[in-house]
């Protein structure tokens, strides 16, 4: 039974509400010290009392030895029956047979008859005298003789007792205060994560990360508020990769409704194909086809873009010249019209990386180059080998339009194109799958003008 009783008494502890076990760690903390103060203060207060009725003790005993020398063994004097009453005396025998026959007024105990042999040091005890407590003190009085002098010690007991009643209701108050302090102290102190666990049940109870936790004004900054703080710029990151996620799937919605629109004429067409002529039905299969593939490269596209950081198991030691002149070679098919020239450094330049998404990169910026060229005019691709505090640099330039003011902001955006790219193919994703590649490479990829017209990308490792 007890042990189950422990078992829940932890649970609780675990289970139980923070602000709670604040408070009540608090109030435990303050009433063990209240507690032990006026426990210190009562044992204060008692020792002096008695230590004043000791020294008057001492004093009397003193007093009868002096008007009383070697007296007999019996009462000296003194009727300590009432409180007004001087202290009473009593002389005691070692040898019990010494001793008058007749009870004396105060007790004698065979530590008293040690103290009259000299074997036992004087001493204090507390008796009871006629019903009332007194104090008496043993003391050498003579060779073979002690003297045994008492005092009613009402007083002092009232006193130890008034003081007991008092420092009882100070520690009863200081208890009853270090509770209120305890449920302030876990209130405020608190205030920030109540406001922060509100705000975490609002976003999920309404799956909008733009609430924020109200902080205090600079100054009174803690660690709670620095919690908040940190709470709030994850916030502002879920919101903006809730934002870009929403885009994403607004803007691949809107670039998939043209091609699956035209993918769907061609697909009825096609199922009347009884009526076409045979090159009615070629024009349409051969439609068919090429808006398969951009559908399908636009869908790749997407899942590359959904893909955050490369598999690290795929890193490798990639020797970027060769890459460089292995992807100019295949811009080279593929954009036969269209010159590159290529500049790598004779000595090796490698970086980690996967070889297929750097080809992807480089890809992608060949392609975009090679788009915007006109009239025969080259694609220029150089690569710069790193020095020391930099790491290596491709940079790639057409001669083509170049980038507007307006544009270069945005050419990185998903699905973004300027206005003098919307008569030319592809679904604006190639420049955004680059950069994130080179993100992902540790890598910063921009645009720039290029002196003398046309668009500069650089690459930096």
């Amino acid at each position: 039974m007890s042990g189950g009783r422990r078992r829940l008494g932890r649970a609780w502890r675990r289970r139980g509400p923070l602000r709670t076990r604040l408070a009540q760690s608090v109030t435990a903390a303050v009433a063990v010290v209240a507690v032990g103060v006026c426990a210190a203060a009562f044992l204060v207060v008692r020792s002096a009392l008695y230590e004043q009725l000791d020294l008057s003790l001492t004093q009397s005993a003193r007093l009868a030895a002096q008007r009383n020398p070697g007296e007999a063994p019996g009462t000296l004097a003194g009727e300590c029956r009432f409180l007004a009453a001087p202290a009473c005396a009593e002389v005691v025998a070692a040898d019990p047979a010494d001793h008058p026959a007749t009870r004396g007024l105060l007790p004698v105990d065979p530590a008293a008859r040690q103290v009259a042999a000299g074997r036992k040091a004087p001493y204090y005890t507390n008796i009871t005298v006629a019903g009332f407590p007194a104090r008496m003190l043993t003391t050498d009085y003579a060779k073979g003789r002690a003297l045994q002098v008492a005092l009613r010690a009402d007083t002092v007991e009232d006193g130890i007792e008034e003081a007991a009643g008092w420092l009882v209701v100070t520690a009863a108050a200081g208890v009853l205060l270090a509770a209120l302090l305890g449920y302030w102290v876990s209130r405020t102190g608190l205030a920030p994560v109540t406001r922060l666990t509100a705000t975490a049940e609002r976003i999920a109870a309404t799956r909008d990360p733009r609430h924020r936790i109200e902080l205090p004004p600079p100054g009174r900054e803690d660690e709670i508020t620095r919690l908040a703080g940190s709470f709030n710029t994850m916030l502002g990151e879920l919101e903006q990769s809730v934002t870009a996620q929403r885009q994403l799937v607004a803007d691949a919605s809107h670039e998939l409704r043209t091609p699956l629109t035209a993918l769907r004429t061609n697909a009825e067409l096609l199922a009347r194909a009884d009526r076409l002529t045979p090159d009615q039905r070629e024009r349409a299969s051969a439609a068919l086809g090429r808006q398969l593939r951009e559908v399908t490269g636009l869908v790749n596209d997407l899942i590359e873009l959904a893909r955050d950081e490369e598999p690290q198991p795929l890193v490798e030691q990639v020797r970027l010249g060769a890459l460089v002149e292995h992807c100019a070679q295949a811009a080279r098919t593929h954009w036969p019209a269209v010159p590159f020239q290529v500049r790598v450094p004779a000595e090796p330049v490698v970086v980690p990386g996967v070889p297929a998404r750097l080809s992807r990169l480089l890809g992608n910026l060949l392609d975009n180059a090679a788009k915007f060229s006109r009239g025969g005019l080259p694609v220029e691709v150089e690569l710069v080998p790193g020095v020391p505090g930099r790491g290596p640099e491709l940079t790639v330039r057409d001669h083509g339009p170049g980038i507007a003011a307006e544009d270069l902001p945005h050419v990185f955006d998903r699905f973004y194109r300027a206005g003098a790219a919307r008569a030319l193919p592809g679904s604006g994703l190639g420049l955004a799958m680059a950069r994130q590649i080179a993100r992902a490479h540790a890598a910063e990829l921009t645009a720039e003008a290029a002196p003398g017209g046309g668009a500069l990308f650089r690459l930096t490792f």
